[in-house]
């Protein structure tokens, strides 16, 4: 099961050097002119979990195995990429294939890396962004809404249901807003999925900040901060030139003594990942024993049959009981043994809505 965000943006904004220090490589060239990415690079990350190390050492296991995003780099998209601009139709096919965007904006000002757009300007970045990916959703939608007519003359029933929904969206993009602020019944936001639409998927803002403003955010950040609350989106500062440092240090003990220099609590790309995370709506479960401990990523709303079903399709296909702790309780009485005799672990059935953190063992026969 794959969660893919991708980290979008004008270009020389420093999405590669974020990327670069996500994926603790340098596989994502790094240079100062548009264009420097042109395929799209992927990595995979550990998403940063305090709790799966302390159940792995109540727990005794050898190892720790955390849940993890796969991350996507995407090249720079510019003024006029709806209409192919700068290679827009295949960086726009790009963003298409994620699920939640990760809207990277130069919140610094430096002479010696060049802004397509001139001076620094958070807002006029985000803007043109989500207007090209906006004009890019109309275009597609009026196609699509042609192919629907036809279908409609054959009396296709689910035509009849999306064609509605096609021109509400419509409306909303003709009136300059993005798809994801058409508030859509759980029905509609299923059907929406259909029309792969590029702004309907949730963003997180990253401030890309200078190195002095790290810990504490600038005027930069502070106005896309604001245009995130208004969208109910989310934003994370870091500097990304900072994360490349942190990243190139192997010694944890050195980490630290550079975070506290810094007088930052952690790494920014903490943050992101976490942020990203939650962005797609998932939680994590453990399973822990003596060979591992480790974290499992599931939709939020999942049931213990399919959380079950992640680790194989055997747990899920032959499901008779899910034996549960909750994290807290886990903790608490000092792993399973002694929540058990608390009587603290639960025998769960198939419908069980899993909690984030729920420490489980199924128990299935094929």
């Amino acid at each position: 099961m794959g969660f893919r965000c991708g980290i979008v943006g004008m270009p020389n904004v420093g999405k590669s050097t974020l990327f670069n220090a996500l994926t603790s490589a340098a596989a994502a060239e790094v240079g100062n002119y548009p264009f420097c990415t042109v395929e799209p690079h992927m990595g995979r990350v550990a998403v940063p979990d305090t709790e799966l190390d302390r159940v792995a050492t109540l727990a005794g296991s050898a190892q720790t195995v955390a849940a993890q995003l796969e991350i996507v780099d995407i090249a720079g998209l510019v003024r006029g990429a709806s209409k192919g601009e700068g290679l827009g139709n295949q960086f726009l096919g790009n963003i298409r294939e994620v699920d939640a965007i990760l809207h990277m904006v130069r919140c610094f000002e430096d002479d010696q890396v060049t802004h397509v757009e001139g001076g620094t300007d958070p807002i006029r970045d985000i803007d043109l962004i989500e207007t090209e990916l906006m004009l890019a959703d109309l275009e597609s939608l009026l196609r699509q809404k042609e192919g629907l007519v036809k279908r409609m003359r054959g009396a296709d029933k689910e035509a009849g249901q999306l064609m509605p929904l096609a021109e509400k969206l419509v409306s909303a993009l003709e009136d300059g807003r993005p798809a994801r602020s058409v508030a859509l019944n759980d029905e509609e936001a299923l059907l929406a999925t259909q029309f792969q639409l590029l702004t309907r998927k949730p963003v997180l803002y990253i401030c890309n900040v200078d190195e002095e403003s790290a810990a504490n955010g600038n005027k930069f950040s502070t106005l896309v901060s604001e245009r995130a609350a208004s969208e109910n989106a989310g934003a994370v500062v870091v500097s990304a030139a900072i994360e490349a440092e942190i990243a190139a240090l192997s010694d944890p003990k050195e980490k630290q003594e550079f975070l506290d220099s810094l007088e930052l609590e952690e790494a920014g790309l903490n943050r992101v990942i976490r942020a990203g995370y939650e962005l797609l709506g998932l939680i994590r479960y453990y399973t822990a024993g003596p060979k591992e401990a480790r974290a499992w990523t599931i939709p939020s709303g999942t049931n213990a049959r399919d959380a079950a079903g992640v680790i194989h399709t055997d747990f899920a296909r032959g499901f008779i009981c899910a034996e549960t702790i909750g994290f807290d309780d886990f903790i608490a009485f000092e792993g399973e043994q002694g929540a058990k005799e608390k009587g603290k672990m639960r025998q769960e059935g198939r419908d069980y809505m899993v909690h984030d953190r729920d420490v489980m063992l199924f128990r299935f026969n094929v």
